[in-house]
C-alpha cells in the first residue's frame, strides 16, 4: 500500500506563511517517529544519489572553458560570422544542464517509490 505524501517544509516556509497575513492560522505538519525515520532515509539516500550529478554539472560548467581553451584555433572558426568556442560557451551548457536536471529527478523520484 502506498504510503501518504506529506510535505516536508523548511522552518523558513512557516514565516513565508505568516507574513502573508491569512485569516486562519498555518500549522507544520507533524510527522509520526517512524514518518521522520522513513523521511530521513529518502533525504539521505537522495542526497547521496545527487553527488553524480552535481560532480558532472562541475565537469560541464568547468571543463568546457578548459576544453576550449586547449583549442585556441576554435577562436578564428567562424560559423555565420561568430567564432564556434563563444557559440559554444553561450548554447552548449544550458542543455546540458537540463538533461542532468531531468536525469537528477527521475533518481530522487525513484528513491521516493521504493
Amino acid at each position: 500500500m502506498p504510503s501518504r505524501r506529506v510535505a516536508v517544509t523548511s522552518p523558513q516556509t512557516r514565516l513565508a506563511h505568516a507574513r502573508r497575513r491569512v485569516l486562519t492560522a498555518w500549522r507544520p505538519p507533524v510527522l509520526d517517529p517512524s514518518d521522520v525515520q522513513h523521511a530521513m532515509r529518502i533525504y539521505t539516500a537522495q542526497r547521496r544519489r545527487a553527488l553524480l550529478p552535481l560532480i558532472l554539472l562541475v565537469v560541464v560548467l568547468l571543463g568546457l572553458p578548459a576544453l576550449l581553451a586547449a583549442f585556441p584555433g576554435l577562436d578564428d572558426v567562424r560559423l555565420l560570422g561568430i567564432p564556434v568556442s563563444w557559440l559554444a560557451m553561450a548554447t552548449l551548457p544550458y542543455p546540458l544542464m537540463v538533461g542532468l536536471a531531468a536525469w537528477q529527478l527521475r533518481r530522487a523520484e525513484q528513491v521516493e517509490d521504493d
